[in-house]
């Protein structure tokens, strides 16, 4: 995910985009655990992606209080 598409989106979206990435998140640990995992750069691209997202929910928050 790239962040300008992560811009353009809802909170709302932003927000369900966070819970599919957190659930990601919780089936590569599974695989990771068990031995099913292949590419372990999965993970570290996946917490990335959550942390960019939780980044520009963030933003967007600071903007709307500033805009109050």
């Amino acid at each position: 995910m790239n962040a300008n598409d992560l811009r353009e989106k809802t909170p709302d979206q932003l927000r369900e985009a966070l819970v599919d990435l957190k659930k990601e998140q919780f089936n590569l640990r599974f695989q990771g655990a068990t031995g099913q995992l292949e590419n372990t750069a999965t993970m570290k691209t996946a917490r990335r992606s959550a942390a960019r997202v939780k980044t520009i929910l963030n933003q967007k928050a600071a903007q709307a209080a500033a805009e109050e």
